[in-house]
This record gives C-alpha cells, sequence and structure tokens, in this order.
C-alpha cells in the first residue's frame, strides 16, 4: 500500500512538474542551446506581431459576421499573450537563472558586462509585458532590437 501510494505521488509530482522542462533545466549538465533561445524569441516576436495585427483588423472588421470575429479575436489576444510569456520565461529562466554568471565587482570589465546583459534583459521583460498589454507595433520592433543588442552582448562574452 504505501509503495504505491508513493509511486502515485511520485507520478503525480513528475506529471506537474513536465510543462516547465521545455526551457531546459536547472542541473548543471552543460548542455545548452543558446543559439536555438534566440531563434525562438525571434519567432515569437513575429507571432506576437502577427497576432497584433490581426487583432487590429479584427477590431476594425464591419462584415456581418460580428461573433466570429470576436471569437478570432479572443483567439489572437491569447496567442498574443502566450508568446509573450514565453520570451518572459526563456529571459529569466534560462539565461538570467541558468546561462548569466556573476562575475566579482573587482573584476571591472567583466562586472560592466554582466551589468548591460541584464539591463537588456529587464528591458526585454518590460517590452514583453507592453507587448501583452497593447497592440501598438513599436514594442514588437524595440523587442526586436532588444533581442539583438542581448544576442550580440552575449555572444561577445
Amino acid at each position: 500500500m504505501r509503495i504505491r501510494l508513493i509511486a502515485l505521488l511520485s507520478g503525480i509530482v513528475l506529471a506537474g512538474s513536465v510543462g516547465s522542462l521545455w526551457a531546459h533545466c536547472e542541473i548543471p549538465c552543460g548542455i545548452y542551446g543558446d543559439e536555438l533561445r534566440f531563434s525562438s524569441i525571434q519567432e515569437d516576436i513575429t507571432t506576437i506581431e502577427k497576432s497584433m495585427k490581426m487583432i487590429t483588423q479584427l477590431t476594425g472588421a464591419t462584415d456581418g459576421d460580428a461573433a466570429q470575429n470576436q471569437n478570432q479575436l479572443a483567439r489572437w489576444v491569447a496567442n498574443k499573450e502566450t508568446h509573450a510569456g514565453r520570451i518572459q520565461e526563456v529571459v529569466t529562466q534560462y539565461f538570467m537563472t541558468q546561462r548569466l554568471k556573476v562575475p566579482a565587482e573587482t573584476e571591472g570589465p567583466a562586472f560592466e558586462a554582466y551589468s548591460k546583459k541584464l539591463v537588456l534583459l529587464h528591458k526585454m521583460l518590460r517590452t514583453a509585458m507592453k507587448c501583452k498589454q497593447s497592440v501598438d507595433l513599436t514594442h514588437t520592433m524595440a523587442l526586436h532590437d532588444l533581442t539583438h543588442a542581448f544576442q550580440e552582448a552575449y555572444n561577445a562574452k
């Protein structure tokens, strides 16, 4: 009976944790896909931009199929939110938690480079939040530019 209970609880814990495994793990395995993460972020930005355009288009539609437009509108808003959240997840769980190493403040240039990366990541987080809050395409352009700037800073190591 006790073994069954432990097996059941282990299964529940494992099933509950599967959803967050896509962004890699926090075990120091040394297997990282930095370029994959940058590519994924760019794809998410493109999806957010497409969602914003469709939301704008659907809210301006004057055809007689209002219910269908409302349904599609809800789906595009949810899509935009999902992809902005993915960016926030990769920024925090992958780059900030696992990939950036904190140098000693006495390491001058290394600490400055680290600080620059943190500022760029924070700006990416805030801009992804702004993408959730609006359909202003300037936010997707800013997010694209910030991602590119972070990628350059990150690859300069």
